[in-house]
């Protein structure tokens, strides 16, 4: 089973990228993101109680976020891989995920971090605002602090990563496919071991 975390702040095409190396590697997509929106659209005691982290610029809890992995895991026990997009978001949620993949003797293959500049994420995020129905992304304010939150807690794991030599920089500015093709050849490289 080969794992793959697609990291990045919110806006640097987390989402966009997914789908791409979903469909040419045949891994099955886990977004927390989609998972708790997924929740709120139903109005759910969880999705309520994760609207009102995410409408701060907050993240879930991590036990929230831990679990709802936990199952996705248990549901698709014949999965080649899953490709994690917006998980982990802290150390602690990184290791975690370690122990989890560890009981189901699998592990990170590689993660992958889009760099992507703060103007270019609020500019992104404003537009996708326009057209998502997203809350979260049409205050800027709203979105600089989710961007300073990913700053403050989530480049943390990135650091948990470079003690294992598995994060890799990508340039997550130019067209779409420049940034597919980039992805895919680091994952390549480790598929193909």
């Amino acid at each position: 089973m080969f794992n793959l975390i697609l990291f990045g702040p919110p806006g640097s095409g987390k989402g966009t990228q997914s789908e791409k190396l979903m469909a040419k590697y045949g891994l099955k997509h886990l977004s927390t993101g989609d998972l708790l929106r997924s929740e709120i659209s139903r109005q759910t005691s969880l999705g309520q109680a994760a609207k009102g982290f995410m409408d701060k610029g907050q993240l879930v809890p991590d036990e929230v976020v831990i679990g709802m992995i936990s199952s996705a895991l248990d549901e698709n026990p014949h999965a080649t891989g899953f490709l994690y997009d917006g998980f982990p978001r802290t150390s602690a949620q990184a290791e975690a995920l370690d122990k989890l993949l560890h009981l189901k003797k699998a592990s990170i293959g590689v993660m992958l971090a889009l760099d992507v500049s703060e103007e270019e994420l609020v500019k992104r995020l404003l537009k996708r605002g326009e057209t998502s129905g997203r809350s979260d992304d049409t205050n800027e304010q709203v979105i600089r602090a989710r961007i300073t939150e990913y700053q403050t807690k989530t480049a943390a794991v990135a650091d948990y990563y470079h003690q294992f030599n598995k994060v890799v920089m990508i340039k997550g500015e130019g067209t779409i496919d420049e940034i597919f093709g980039e992805l895919c050849k680091e994952i390549d490289k480790r598929i193909n071991r």
